[in-house]
């Protein structure tokens, strides 16, 4: 592929849903029901199991988080990593996103600062026109795919959320990751299913992907260790490119590790926040 393929493949997930509009965005959160109250099934239910991810990580507190988001389109394959920390008990993260190097190895942009917090996102670096000081806010909400992929990597909870929706699962068996013991899940969890048991900004998100991805199914990969906590978890996701009406294959792959480790995440102020146009990056300007 010519560097104009590739730039273009390598910013589409991160600008995907930034072309939709900016949004005010609420920032409250509302306590999650339990979807595992209506399946079957106790401990040793894989269904019961994932559907309580998401509140075992709020019970672990914090954790380290790797992530690595592969995107696939007409030929065409590109992987962008990221890296950082995530409070689950104050839902406020920070990640630095890499995207992919151009194939003479030459940067195509600068890593990008990410800021999750309840229904929205914040990105710094962001380019297309917008200032290098200055931070752009998303409410999640707005965007088609619940920010699942707009920032080329899945808040780390809103992932365990989308477990709540989990229909269906078996246990494959012990593993190891990161040399710690795990239990291997695989099943298939339903977007809209998890939007009604989550928090409500976090439901809002998932209910946006539910109706924007080209299905609301969500084949998944999941790793807990004896605690119950995840360690590792593998989803894929399809959604429509807008501009050129193909569909987009994305598998997200979210690793948590270092659980108790300090978060100090502080969101911008009003006057840092961007306000203007975010330009459009085909022509390769905003790296």
């Amino acid at each position: 592929m010519d560097r104009r393929q590739r730039r273009r493949a390598g910013r589409a997930v991160v600008a995907a849903g930034i072309m939709l509009g900016l949004g005010a965005g609420a920032t409250g959160c509302s306590g999650s029901g339990v979807a595992a109250a209506d399946v079957k099934g106790g401990a040793d239910d894989p269904v019961a199991t994932l559907t309580r991810a998401a509140d075992t990580l709020r019970e672990a507190g914090s954790s380290k988080a790797g992530t690595a988001m592969e995107m696939a389109a007409g030929g065409t394959r590109v992987t962008i990593r990221g890296k950082g920390v995530y409070d689950y008990r104050r839902r406020l993260g920070r990640l630095t996103v890499v995207l992919p190097e151009d194939p003479a190895g030459t940067p195509e942009h600068r890593p990008i600062t990410e800021l999750l917090a309840p229904g929205a996102l914040f990105m710094k670096n962001r380019g297309a026109g917008v200032p290098a000081d200055k931070w752009v806010r998303v409410e999640t909400a707005s965007l088609s795919d619940g920010n699942l992929v707009t920032g080329g990597a899945t808040d780390p909870y809103a992932a365990a959320e989308v477990l709540r929706g989990t229909r269906q699962a078996t246990y494959v068996g012990r593993t190891e990751v990161a040399g710690v013991a795990v239990r291997h899940y695989r099943g298939t969890a339903d977007l809209a299913r998890a939007a009604r048991y989550a928090p409500a900004d976090v439901g809002k998100a998932l209910a946006a992907a539910a109706k924007g991805f080209a299905t609301a199914e969500v084949p998944f990969d999941a790793y807990l260790d004896d605690r119950g906590r995840l360690r590792k978890l593998r989803q894929s996701f399809a959604f429509v490119n807008g501009r050129q009406k193909t569909q987009v294959a994305v598998t997200s792959t979210t690793l948590l590790y270092g659980f108790g480790a300090p978060v100090d995440v502080s969101l911008p102020r009003s006057r840092d926040i961007y306000a203007g146009r975010i330009a459009e990056d085909d022509d390769g300007s905003g790296g």
